[in-house]
């Protein structure tokens, strides 16, 4: 997009209208991500050469802030996996070691921001793919709270609220003033996020007080991860029992396999809706060959989820939800590794496999503890506090209460500030 972007460049430099991120290059996932004219492939042979006839609302709102898209950004087929390795446009490559994976489904994003590329860049998140990048790059992503920012015009809820969007950034401040520029519902919305106390930029340069902070050292089945993990959160501990924080070790009543189906079972139904409203959209018929094969098999099983099994998995989620707020009625946040191990070696997940159980075992082991915020809908957010001994990163994921990013926000700018992290740059840094 980039004869397009230094046409923004040069009305920016005539108009001279004040923004917050005025002139700053931008990109955007190539999922959601809609600007008119431009392909949104979704990293999918299906919808390849297919433009856009709108942009999305959250686009309109990054160019009135001032950003300028100069591209997209590669991700996993519709945002599948946690890698990006589409079929489509192949392998995105993790800037501080390019033998691993990037993450996913906002690798490329979160790749260009490491990198150097860009300092902030365009994300979405329907079972981690914000947090998982942003820890696997070393990186500040912000999940927001469900219904945060729009997904007008033309969603109005996606997988019933697990899908969000916002960006992956270097810094926390930077990510707090993007949401404030984005925040806020579209005409039609379904439902809305609460409203914020005061701007999240603001929330950055206050002192967040004496919390009460969770913590967890095993997964949320209570196995082992892996020690470079543990030592992430045992390293995190330390620092906010420094920090004046009181640090309990105990975690949420959750029942890992009830939460385990009822996402999957949401998640495959969303499959099938997604690639049938496509057709609709585009007027394709969608078959086998333009698919990758687990998201074929996906789409097949979709069709088979019958609707009083979909309403059981939603009625599962909510009462899960409700167990959790409640676990925050008494601690202010609850942390632990964004992952179970550090980022993986490329081609760690097989996209050609059709069983999808097979598929999804080595995903559920690596990825357990974001899924579970986006079936809450609370705000969640992988800070990099940690790097290995062969230096890749490994992000810590700090949840809050519904609604409450501004508390996130405080917490986060003081463990920045504590173990700043903006020094540290890949081998492939500019």
């Amino acid at each position: 997009m980039y004869d397009s972007a230094r046409d923004a460049a040069r009305k920016t430099d005539a108009d001279g209208t004040p923004a917050p991120f005025r002139g700053v290059p931008f990109l955007l996932k190539d999922l959601m991500g809609n600007c008119s004219g431009v392909p949104t492939t979704c990293a999918s042979r299906f919808l390849d050469g297919v433009p856009a006839n709108h942009d999305s609302e959250l686009v309109m709102r990054f160019r009135r802030a001032g950003l300028i898209p100069i591209g997209k950004t590669n991700c996993s087929e519709f945002g599948l996996l946690p890698t990006t390795e589409s079929h489509l446009h192949g392998a995105c490559r993790n800037p501080w070691n390019t033998d691993h994976s990037s993450g996913g489904s906002s690798g490329g994003s979160a790749a260009a921001v490491a990198a150097g590329i860009v300092p902030v860049a365009h994300a979405s998140d329907g079972g981690g793919s914000i947090r998982i990048p942003a820890s696997c790059c070393g990186l500040v992503g912000m999940k927001p709270t469900r219904a945060r920012n729009t997904l007008a015009p033309l969603i109005g809820d996606l997988m019933n609220g697990l899908v969000v969007e916002h960006a992956v950034s270097r810094t926390v401040r930077d990510s707090a003033a993007l949401l404030d520029c984005t925040a806020g519902p579209g005409i039609g919305d379904p439902y809305v996020a609460p409203p914020p106390e005061r701007p999240y930029l603001e929330e950055v340069s206050r002192d967040p007080g004496r919390l009460r902070v969770a913590t967890w050292s095993r997964n949320i089945r209570g196995g082992e991860i892996d020690p470079e993990c543990l030592d992430a959160i045992e390293n995190t501990a330390s620092l906010l029992a420094e920090l004046g924080h009181e640090v309990e070790e105990v975690a949420p009543p959750i029942d890992a396999d009830m939460i385990t189906d009822a996402f999957l079972t949401i998640w495959t139904a969303g499959v099938a809706t997604t690639i049938d409203l496509l057709q609709l959209s585009t007027g394709r018929k969608a078959t086998r060959d333009l698919f990758e094969p687990l998201t074929w098999a996906l789409y097949e099983r979709g069709h088979t989820i019958r609707a009083s099994a979909y309403q059981r998995a939603v009625a599962l989620t909510q009462l899960a939800s409700r167990q959790i707020a409640a676990f925050f009625e008494t601690y202010d946040a609850w942390f632990s590794p964004t992952l179970e191990k550090p980022p993986l070696p490329l081609g760690s997940f097989d996209s050609r496999e059709t069983d999808i159980e097979r598929a999804f075992a080595p995903i559920i082991e690596y990825a357990t503890f974001t899924p579970i915020f986006n079936l809450t809908g609370q705000p969640a957010v992988s800070l990099p506090l940690h790097w290995t001994a062969c230096g890749l990163p490994v992000g810590v994921q700090i949840a809050g209460r519904f609604g409450d990013e501004g508390l996130l926000f405080r917490l986060a700018a003081q463990l920045e500030i504590a173990q700043p992290w903006i020094e540290r740059k890949p081998p492939t840094w500019g």
